[in-house]
């Protein structure tokens, strides 16, 4: 269970797709002052390098976030593919962890959410990971920031850490939000089950939370039966969903290379209003510019308001 490793696929193109929808949610609830408890149960290592030995021999981020600013912000003064908000919005936040221009470093999901949190709304971030050589390198990229209390790394089973943290504490003005980003390796076929009792479980504890989930779109029946029954949990919880899912295909058979992941989804319960429309003008321009062969497509379906 202690074999996955992110930075091997860190701004690959589910990276883009997890980051891209985490960004636009949070933005959205940002637009309410009420403080907001952030919680991430499979945090990583919160920043990767692109130039290291892990990127070099994973090659992921060639296939995402790169092609992505090759071809919406070219160097070179070429033309640019025309973005939209949304993804305009993810540039722009891997661009601030690149000041020189070049892309070096990529935000995992817990940089990402500290960078977007308000201290005058007194934000917080709650950090999960039970990888031991990540969880070291995660608190110790945290400890660089002086967050103190803001942002709290636990070296601990997110999907048992996050229970007593349902429902969020109050606010001064008796408010409870919570943000939740679920999205382990899937690495043991345990962990679909996994993910699917954890949302039961935090939608009883704290129903008007957002959840994200994460997951890759693969030839397997837990991987296929995930979305069905997340989307089986909102209804039961009257809550309304979010599924959205991209798709850059096979990588054309001259190359003769193994495709790796080739798709991934996300899984949002009580989502921002705005979130759908967002991603229905964002995927098509990500398919047009990452998709690499047969097998490419996205998808956003919502439940009705």
């Amino acid at each position: 269970m202690f074999s996955y490793r992110h930075a091997f696929h860190a701004g690959n193109h589910a990276d883009v797709l997890k980051h891209l929808v985490l960004i636009a949610t949070l933005r959205h609830l940002q637009l309410k002052e009420p403080s907001i408890t952030h919680i991430d149960t499979h945090a990583g290592a919160g920043l990767y390098r692109l130039d290291g030995e892990f990127a070099d021999k994973g090659g992921e981020a060639a296939d995402g976030v790169v092609k992505l600013f090759a071809a919406c912000r070219p160097a070179s003064g070429a033309p640019a593919v025309a973005t939209t908000p949304l993804i305009d919005d993810y540039l722009d936040m891997v661009a601030g962890f690149n000041p020189s221009g070049a892309l070096r470093v990529y935000p995992g999901s817990p940089f990402v959410v500290q960078r977007l949190m308000r201290a005058e709304s007194r934000d917080r971030l709650k950090l999960f990971e039970l990888h031991p050589t990540d969880g070291k390198t995660l608190m110790a990229n945290v400890g660089q920031l002086d967050a103190g209390r803001a942002v709290v790394v636990k070296r601990e089973d997110g999907f048992e850490g996050l229970k007593p943290l349902l429902p969020p504490p109050a606010d001064a003005k008796g408010s409870r939000r919570a943000l939740v980003l679920v999205d382990p390796s899937y690495e043991i076929k345990s962990d679909y089950a996994r993910v699917s009792a954890c949302i039961q479980d935090a939608l009883q504890r704290f129903a008007t939370g957002t959840y994200i989930v994460w997951y890759p779109v693969i030839p397997r029946a837990e991987a296929h039966d995930l979305p069905r029954k997340l989307r089986g949990h909102a209804q039961r919880a009257g809550r309304p969903w979010l599924h959205a899912t991209l798709a850059i295909g096979h990588p054309p058979l001259e190359l003769d290379e193994r495709p790796g992941l080739t798709a991934s989804g996300v899984f949002v319960i009580n989502p921002p209003h705005t979130l759908a429309a967002g991603l229905k003008a964002a995927l098509p321009v990500l398919v047009d510019v990452l998709g690499r062969g047969r097998g490419q497509g996205q998808a956003v379906e919502a439940s009705a308001s």
